[in-house]
């Protein structure tokens, strides 16, 4: 993945991939252009830019690829390595022989693709992701990347009775949708949560709860067995920690409590769902559950405890198996745990989860073959495809169903499938801080504050208050609504 992220590959880390390109990342809308020397081709943001037209369509080309064009295909060999595409490449090859495939493998996106955009040849298909990806939103602001809804409304390849875009998972174009217009494919589905070991619990009689005061009793009993029950990473990502807050606030108030915040409505980081969720997390804090040390930690450092049983429970998203391989003991059987219901008047079920995708591919306007790049991410999304590359990867694809009721030796991806599968539509996300950078950097210092026990939850809430309001009040800022 991404991480999808799950990005795990040398010093590029699925954190880095998600929290650069999306989610935290989301639909990454900068202040500053990472391709400011690009040609600026294409309409606005606000119109998208449409789809090269369609040649000769057919029920075995649909998108009227044209069957002798060549296609050049650039993935991020991060965590997720690029072979998975090589798979996808051959059907492709299979199904226009005509058609020359040039595959590339490459770690530094803007780098080796900035000047392609500059001399307007960009091309067919791009895993736009890892630490050097180009930035989502200044694409799409000069018109440089191709709205895929040619895509979306395409026959899919398994059932032509429905589109494309039917066979995707609840939230999975929320990331990449500008003005209502989807301009990127996120491929890896990641769900976020408190990671533990299987074998660590089941070895001490301990169960994942599904209230949070049974959270509560469960942290104390790890304590008193001379383990620390959480940790994180103080240095380098304390706002890991925001997932299950937002969790818990959202399964008390519902979508509504988490959909304000990225709207700027006044007053929604003080709404009582946020305030209850706050002060639960701030009380692990002075109850002195988090491991000693955590505000120091990078979050490699941090994990590298917990898989040394030095800490029972991480906050993460789905990436967290492949981040770790091969560091991580055999037997330690990571799964996620979804976070437990805060009360029980909560609005949402405790199998409501906050989910994300990432690895966002992007299909460049200018590119000599639109189309083909349209039916790349075509075959993508079809069965085989998405099975492939979680079985490569451990990781979940937006498709629905795909690897369903497979875990492939992994207890990490089975535990993931299970949550989605056991979510259904309770999904959810937070967009603020890739919409606006000011509140990104606020909330890493000010959920860092919280977590070291240096602000308390009204200090916390009130700090990424105030900052909500200076965005809203500042004209200069380009607002965004869901």
């Amino acid at each position: 993945m991404n991480k999808p992220n799950l990005n795990t590959v040398a010093p590029l880390t699925r954190r880095s991939l998600l929290r650069t390109t999306g989610l935290l990342g989301i639909a990454a809308v900068p202040a500053v252009s990472l391709l400011s020397g690009c040609a600026t081709g294409g309409s606005d943001a606000s119109s998208g830019t449409s789809p090269a037209a369609a040649g000769a369509t057919s029920a075995a080309n649909p998108l009227g690829v044209d069957t002798s064009a060549p296609l050049e295909v650039y993935v991020f060999k991060g965590g997720y390595g690029d072979d998975y595409a090589k798979f996808d490449e051959a059907i492709y090859k299979k199904s226009f022989p005509k058609a020359t495939i040039t595959h590339n493998g490459i770690q530094q996106v803007q780098t080796e693709l900035q000047p392609r955009f500059v001399a307007g040849n960009p091309p067919a298909v791009i895993d736009n992701s890892g630490a050097s990806a180009m930035v989502l939103g200044t694409l799409v602001g000069n018109g440089q990347v191709t709205d895929l809804s040619d895509l979306l409304k395409a026959p899919s390849i398994d059932d032509p009775s429905k589109t494309v875009a039917d066979t995707l998972l609840p939230g999975a174009l929320t990331a990449t949708t500008f003005d209502g217009k989807v301009m990127a494919l996120p491929y890896v589905y990641t769900a976020y949560g408190f990671w533990y070991s299987q074998s660590l619990f089941q070895k001490n009689g301990w169960e994942w709860p599904t209230t949070w005061s049974g959270l509560v009793t469960l942290a104390g009993k790890i304590k008193a067995a001379g383990i620390s029950p959480f940790a994180y990473g103080g240095q380098t990502a304390p706002d890991y920690f925001m997932q299950p807050l937002i969790s818990l606030a959202v399964k008390l108030g519902g979508v509504s409590t988490v959909t304000d915040i990225d709207n700027l409505k006044a007053g929604a980081w003080q709404s009582e769902p946020m305030q209850q969720a706050a002060q639960a997390i701030a009380a692990l804090v002075k109850n002195g559950w988090m491991m000693s040390g955590s505000a120091g930690l990078t979050h490699t450092q941090a994990q590298t405890s917990w898989v040394q049983g030095k800490a029972a429970i991480y906050p993460s998203g789905s990436w967290i198996e492949a981040e770790m391989k091969g560091i991580t003991p055999d037997g330690f059987d990571m799964v996620l745990g979804t976070l437990p219901s805060l009360t029980a008047a909560d609005q949402l079920p405790v199998t409501a989860l906050y989910t994300g995708a990432s690895e966002k591919y992007i299909v460049p306007a200018q590119s000599k073959n639109v189309r083909g790049g349209l039916e790349f991410l075509r075959i993508m999304l079809s069965q085989s495809a998405a099975t492939h590359f979680s079985e490569l990867t451990h990781a979940p694809t937006v498709v629905k169903g795909a690897a369903s009721g497979q875990d492939f030796g992994s207890t990490a991806f089975g535990s993931v499938t299970k949550a989605i599968t056991a979510a259904g539509d309770n999904t959810f996300m937070y967009l603020f801080p890739s919409w606006y950078p000011t509140m990104a950097t606020a909330l890493k210092t000010e959920i860092g504050n919280l977590l070291a026990g240096r602000s308390d939850a009204a200090g916390f809430l009130k700090k990424m208050q105030a900052t909500a309001d200076a965005v809203t009040a500042d004209s200069s800022i380009k607002k965004y609504t869901r």
